[in-house]
């Protein structure tokens, strides 16, 4: 397995200094919040666009996905979500990242039913635009489809292979699923999966790796014993709590903890 982390653990990093810490430290490829507060955006020109994908190739680190922040599910019209999507897979397009992930964001207004059924419909229409972007749309288990369960009955809808899952683990665990659980859900249709550590089901503010309540040793073992051979992003969520540590200090023991669960699962 390759390892990535997240641009929400850095949040408004110059990218420049992003690949320093990707190659200062030993990962393979970088996941990119794409959101205006960031260096990378929907909103970036053509020249921009060039740039940055000349600038990953410079470092030799891979762009892993785009982190977007479309909700398929969520109420209204698709048209706003279908061109914000389009947005999004166009800018992956540019740079060469193989997925876009995208959220569910059904409302307590809505039925589990409504929701599904809007979060498919949507997705179904944007996967053959995705296809000629040679792009993969991957629903994150977050949420509204926090567990595989949930993020299963949208892609089974869906049945179209250019529309997959990204597995969060501190998700389908606050859901109540075994590590066991999602990945046999979520294999047919996985794209890579994120990684974190929090201290409680109360409490997710970011932790070093290893140092909290998460079952990432059990989500390595399970993928590891089914031969899965993606990415494991470390999204470590210091934007939304500024108190937690900053990444930079943590990532070489980050590495190591999840190489080392590696070793241990091979």
């Amino acid at each position: 397995m390759k390892l990535a982390f997240s641009t929400l653990g850095v949040p408004g990093l110059p990218l420049t200094d992003v690949l320093g810490l990707a190659t200062a430290h030993g990962y393979h490829g970088v996941e990119l919040r794409a959101h205006p507060e960031e260096p990378v955006h929907p909103g970036l020109g053509p020249g921009e666009r060039a740039g940055v994908a000349a600038e990953f190739k410079a470092a030799g680190v891979e762009i892993l996905g785009l982190a977007g922040y479309t909700r398929v599910a969520a109420p209204g019209d698709d048209g706003p979500v279908l061109t914000e999507l389009r947005a999004l897979l166009d800018l992956a397009r540019d740079l060469g990242a193989p997925y876009v992930r995208v959220l569910p964001g059904g409302d307590p207004s809505q039925s589990p039913e409504e929701a599904d059924a809007t979060a498919a419909r949507r997705l179904g229409t944007a996967a053959e635009y995705a296809t000629d972007a040679g792009v993969r749309i991957l629903l994150e288990t977050h949420d509204s489809h926090r567990t595989a369960a949930d993020a299963i009955r949208v892609l089974g809808l869906v049945g179209h292979r250019q529309v997959g899952a990204l597995w969060d683990v501190m998700h389908t665990w606050l859901g109540g699923e075994q590590p066991s659980e999602s990945f046999a859900a979520l294999s047919p249709y996985l794209g890579y999966v994120q990684v974190k550590d929090i201290a409680s089901a109360e409490d997710s503010t970011p932790l070093p790796l290893g140092t909290g309540v998460l079952p990432l040793a059990e989500s390595v073992e399970v993928l590891s014993r089914h031969g899965w051979d993606g990415w494991l992003c470390w999204e470590y969520e210091k934007r939304w709590y500024e108190s937690a540590a900053p990444l930079p200090g943590l990532l070489d023991a980050g590495r190591e903890h999840l190489s080392r669960l590696l070793n241990d699962s091979a």
